[in-house]
């Protein structure tokens, strides 16, 4: 299978920009970039999917080039919808750091910064060297513009792409760059790099897009309740990570793999013929959350994430780190009492008995716990001394039943 072939197969690729760059990708020498901006101080899921391009391409003989844009960063990217908010210059370049620490931890390539050989560009320079060349009717009619439009665009979003053609360009003349990739999304932005080398030298570069990674329903994948699942352990644990993976569609686990593992495709198909023998046992998510977490955070994470999961399922909470535990049980009630409430009016309070006489049969048969430990004494305090960590408590009702109370 070539390169091409295998790109395909895995559902990376979403647009080219010229059929010739078909043979170069199955030849290899290609000098390529990826980027993205310092709006964070650590990438996302959805980044690393894209990201995983340069392992790929470089294993196939082309030669990787990450950059993280401090310029592009300071204007903001037009997302179609409304315009961004600015960031402080302190806090991009905070960014920039952590980022290319981070990128160079997982994705071993030379980094480069934009702002470098923007930054002492003027206005007028900006103007006969870049916007000269590209027609306005052109920039108009990239859909993220358009779409952008309704609800009104600044000149600094609408002129973003210019920047962003100009580093095409810039990476070309001094880099030897002849490829950008990027998710689908950013396909008007790099075809107007093209564009500008085409005008400014006449010579030839290649763009290709990879898909946008999404849940069944079309929602960004990393994304859980408007918030990014992180790639620093610090701000997602691994326990988090390995739950947002397990919970992955069904439909969407071998789609997943193929994406985002280097498994093979004949590792890929056995995985998936056994998920579809017995989807409950999750084989494929799991296969999923070994692969990212393994190559994001290392064996032991993957390993401890495991041993976390498998405790809280089997109501053993006392080991598990009170930040993990709480991220586990994030989907269950949450509610808060007074502290001294008593257990028994906890339960009702909780939804975790109706009433006294159903709270007093659960807590005789031995169906309740508390913090981990079994609790008959409806009459016992609940009380920050009794906290986990001095500020929840966690109530168990049966086998899987968990309510999370804080203290108002």
């Amino acid at each position: 299978m070539t390169v091409y072939e295998d790109l395909q197969w895995r559902g990376l690729i979403e647009s080219i920009s010229d059929p010739a760059l078909i043979d170069k990708l199955n030849e290899g020498g290609l000098t390529f970039y990826i980027g993205t901006d310092p709006t964070a101080d650590s990438l996302h899921l959805g980044h690393y999917s894209s990201f995983l391009i340069t392992r790929r391409l470089a294993e196939a003989g082309h030669h990787p080039l990450i950059l993280v844009g401090g310029a592009t960063g300071l204007v903001g990217d037009p997302r179609g919808t409304v315009e961004r908010a600015l960031s402080q210059k302190e806090v991009v370049f905070r960014n920039f750091e952590a980022l290319k620490a981070q990128v160079q931890k997982l994705f071993p390539y030379p980094v480069v910064n934009n702002y470098d050989w923007i930054k002492d560009m003027n206005v007028l320079d900006f103007f006969r060297d870049i916007g000269k060349f590209i027609n306005v009717g052109y920039m108009l009619s990239k859909d993220h513009v358009k779409r952008q439009m309704e609800t009104g665009i600044s000149y600094a979003e609408f002129s973003y792409m210019l920047i962003q053609g100009y580093d095409f360009k810039y990476l070309h003349e001094h880099m030897n760059v002849d490829l950008q990739v990027a998710g689908s999304d950013q396909w008007g932005n790099i075809t107007t790099g093209i564009e500008l080398i085409r005008k400014t030298t006449g010579e030839t570069v290649y763009a290709m897009t990879m898909p946008l990674i999404t849940d069944s329903q079309g929602n960004k994948f990393g994304k859980s309740e408007g918030n990014a699942v992180w790639l620093d352990k610090n701000k997602t644990s691994s326990y988090e990570l390995y739950q947002f993976l397990l919970n992955a569609e069904d439909v969407m686990a071998v789609p997943y793999l193929k994406r985002l593992t280097f498994l093979s495709r004949e590792e890929i198909e056995e995985i998936e013929r056994q998920h579809n023998e017995q989807p409950h046992l999750r084989l494929a998510q799991k296969a999923l959350a070994k692969e990212i977490i393994t190559d994001l955070h290392g064996d032991g994470a993957y390993e401890e994430a495991v041993r976390i999961s498998e405790q809280l399922f089997s109501g053993d909470i006392k080991s598990i780190p009170p930040q993990d535990l709480l991220a586990g049980l994030k989907n269950v009630p949450h509610f808060e009492i007074p502290e001294g409430t008593r257990l028994l009016d906890a339960l009702k309070l909780g939804g975790a008995a109706s009433s006294n006489r159903e709270g007093n049969d659960f807590l005789k048969a031995g169906a309740v716990s508390l913090n981990g430990d079994i609790e008959k004494d409806g009459n016992v305090l609940l009380t920050k001394e009794n906290a986990i960590d001095g500020k929840f408590i966690v109530i168990r009702r049966g086998k899987k039943k968990y309510y999370v109370a804080t203290f108002c």
